[in-house]
């Protein structure tokens, strides 16, 4: 099967922008409905060569990944053929692991990467739900860490379960490899919105609108930092933030902002 076939990915017009609006939202599905939307190298590829096409592409202003279908966003590794766990084989020539390699591309994304959480997340792909900047999701999905049940323990997802959940819920998560409701999601903060499936699309578009018309400046430069901050003291993060106000007041963005609120007009955004 090719990369194609996989992962689909797909330039999107956001619907609440109106006709004629550009498709300015990379769609990146995971196309394996019949293997619940799990991941394989070749699937973990497709996806960080979007992530790349799309900060690359200088028009794209968010990303959305989700799974085909209606029962999985995404049940994390495959594990079929692989019951003598060659699915966590390690190739020790190498510095780092494919999902190591897309978490990376994830956290480095200069764009807003927003999860349609469509069905189940489990584990890896639960991971992936945690490495998203914001989240959609329906309200009968189900969601948990099912390591535990083969033997194993959430450990390549876990530095991100450890920035969202609370700590007695992500222990007894990484202990017991229960899975849980999806109204836990909401409490616990991992999504921004849970909704009625036949609003999930309704939701999303809307969360995409209010993105896609702001700054792609601001965005950037915001985005960085805040993973940049995520990992400093408090000192050390408003030193950070006093050098990058003037960086983002010097930009046309920046400068295009004031003088369209002044003007009392609607911005035109150059990226720069």
């Amino acid at each position: 099967m090719s990369d194609q076939d996989l992962v689909k990915l797909e330039r999107r017009a956001v619907a609440a922008a109106g006709d004629g609006a550009a498709a300015n939202v990379l769609w990146i599905t995971i196309n394996r409905e019949e293997r619940r939307n799990s991941l394989n190298e070749q699937v973990v590829r497709t996806m960080i060569r979007g992530i790349e096409q799309a900060m690359a592409s200088g028009d794209v202003r968010a990303i959305v990944l989700t799974g085909a279908g209606d029962k999985a966003f995404c049940a994390g590794a495959d594990l079929a053929k692989n019951a003598q766990g060659a699915v966590f084989a390690v190739d020790y020539s190498q510095p780092r692991s494919y999902i190591v390699e897309l978490f990376n591309c994830m956290e480095a994304c200069t764009l807003p990467i927003i999860a349609r959480v469509n069905g189940a997340a489990m584990a890896g792909g639960f991971g992936i739900l945690c490495a998203c900047d914001m989240a959609v999701a329906a309200d009968d999905i189900r969601f948990g860490t099912t390591e535990p049940k083969i033997g194993m323990t959430p450990m390549m997802i876990l530095p991100y379960m450890q920035r969202l959940l609370p700590p007695r819920q992500l222990q007894e998560m990484c202990i017991t490899g229960e899975v849980f409701a999806a109204p836990l999601l909401l409490e616990w903060g991992i999504v921004n919105y849970l909704v009625p499936r036949s609003e999930l699309d309704s939701k999303l578009d809307w969360l995409l609108s209010r993105v896609v018309d702001k700054s792609p400046t601001a965005l950037r430069i915001g985005k960085q930092a805040f993973h940049s901050m995520r990992d400093m003291n408090l000192r050390q993060a408003l030193e950070y933030a006093q050098v990058m106000i003037p960086v983002m007041a010097s930009t046309e963005d920046a400068r295009e902002g004031m003088a369209s609120f002044q003007q009392k007009r609607s911005p035109v955004w150059t990226g720069r």
